[in-house]
């Protein structure tokens, strides 16, 4: 086992509290442009690296209007450059549109000039579902960290608070959100998509892709014929290997069974996160970990009050429902204040979204870190990576420093009052 095979606990943490980490989508706020969210998102990491963030992810999204994070190995490399501490990664490439060998070749590269600070997170193949039957080709839902698959038209309406809904050592966990992803329509959106995409490949069985990482970087993968084969960039490369999962299905378990660690989506499919986890470490054999290492995921939003948190949360409920029931994938992130109120959502759109918007963590620092805590707790997390949405980027950054701070997160020089955040790339130094 090599020493970037085991996720660490920075020494900056303190003892009772996990490392958080920040999972960003590089959201495009109504008004701007793709261009200016990525510059934003390359400002956050450099933030992010001073305030003591674990690891900075960033997510595949391809075609849609609010979101521009759609090359996770290009951003992971530029915001390497600029950063001189945080881990840079993968929340996750998608193994429906990139091929395992070049997602390690593109990491594997970035590893090279950043040895044990880059992590390869990979999710498995979303197929369109069938025609009929709630899952997709794969048997597993939509994949999550990297964009939810568009929901279906109307649904029956649902009560306020969905049946199946519990409350576990008071983490909510809502019931299945009311989506049908059997819909005609949702199908030929995701089929048009792929073909705009080009994502004409044909991934093989999750296990067997993951393994072609891993022989690849130990230098022992062999194909069916018996050929062997070496990639000079994955050989040995300084990355940790992630596996993303949404559910407690195949992804999980091949987790588990070769000894990985697992990201579980909160924040996407809070409904099966904890049966997510199970299966990892019901599963979990010793192999390139010794014991298992869960990262979950969580929605937040920190601002100085409830109240003010809340109002500039507002447009989230719309960004939501364009992702799971519009035609167009998510939209580009409405201001305070444009979206309609909850109220006024028909019984359908808010039985859509109403498990996203219970479990987003959005309060002042005391209450979200409170729920944080919760998380953590109920789920064993080894540590939590948040992900954070508004209009306006100062308040997406008052989130993290708010939070960093009360989480009690140390922060580096560059994060004090008048010392500027390094940019140079870290070979000059």
């Amino acid at each position: 086992m090599t020493t970037s095979d085991q996720p660490t606990v920075p020494q900056s943490s303190p003892p009772t509290r996990v490392p958080l980490s920040i999972l960003d989508l590089a959201v495009v706020s109504e008004g701007s442009t793709g261009a200016q969210a990525l510059r934003d998102t390359l400002d956050t990491a450099v933030r992010a690296d001073a305030l003591g963030y674990r690891r900075i992810w960033f997510a595949e999204h391809h075609l849609s209007p609010g979101v521009a994070s759609a090359s996770p190995a290009v951003l992971a490399a530029l915001v390497a450059e600029r950063t001189s501490r945080i881990r840079v990664g993968s929340g996750a490439v998608l193994l429906s549109t990139t091929s395992p060998l070049i997602a390690a070749e593109q990491f594997g590269t970035v590893a090279a000039l950043h040895p044990g600070r880059v992590d390869l997170g990979l999710g498995r193949a979303f197929t369109p579902p069938p025609a009929k039957g709630g899952k997709s080709a794969s048997g597993e839902a939509p994949p999550s960290g990297t964009g939810e698959a568009p929901a279906a038209p109307p649904v029956p309406p649902a009560p306020a608070r969905p049946a199946g809904t519990r409350v576990v050592d008071g983490l909510l966990v809502p019931a299945a959100p009311g989506v049908d992803f059997s819909d005609s329509a949702l199908r030929e959106r995701l089929l048009a998509q792929k073909e705009v995409v080009g994502a004409s490949r044909t991934p093989g069985e999750f296990r067997a892709e993951l393994e072609l990482v891993l022989g690849l970087r130990a230098g022992t993968f062999t194909d069916g014929a018996g050929t062997g084969w070496t990639s000079p960039p994955v050989e040995g490369a300084a990355f940790d290997l992630f596996v993303l999962a949404s559910s407690g299905g195949v992804s999980a378990r091949v987790a588990g069974e070769l000894g990985l660690p697992l990201a579980a989506n909160y924040h996407v499919g809070p409904s099966a996160t904890l049966d997510t986890i199970a299966a990892y470490r019901a599963a979990f054999r010793p192999g390139v970990l010794d014991r298992p290492y869960v990262v979950v995921s969580a929605d937040v939003l920190v601002a100085d009050t409830d109240d003010e948190a809340r109002r500039i949360g507002e447009p989230f409920t719309a960004w939501v429902l364009s992702i799971r029931r519009g035609a167009g994938g998510a939209i580009a992130y409405p201001a305070p204040g444009t979206s309609p109120a909850w109220e006024d959502l028909s019984d359908a759109d808010r039985a859509a979204v109403q498990d996203r918007v219970d479990t987003r963590f959005v309060g002042s620092p005391e209450t979200v870190v409170e729920r944080l805590e919760t998380l953590a707790r109920v789920t064993a997390a080894d540590e939590i990576v948040v992900t954070t949405a508004a209009h306006d980027p100062a308040d997406r950054a008052r989130s993290f420093d708010l939070l960093a701070r009360h989480w009690g997160l140390l922060p580096t020089d560059a994060a004090r009052p008048g010392v500027a955040a390094a940019r140079e790339p870290a070979l000059a130094r």
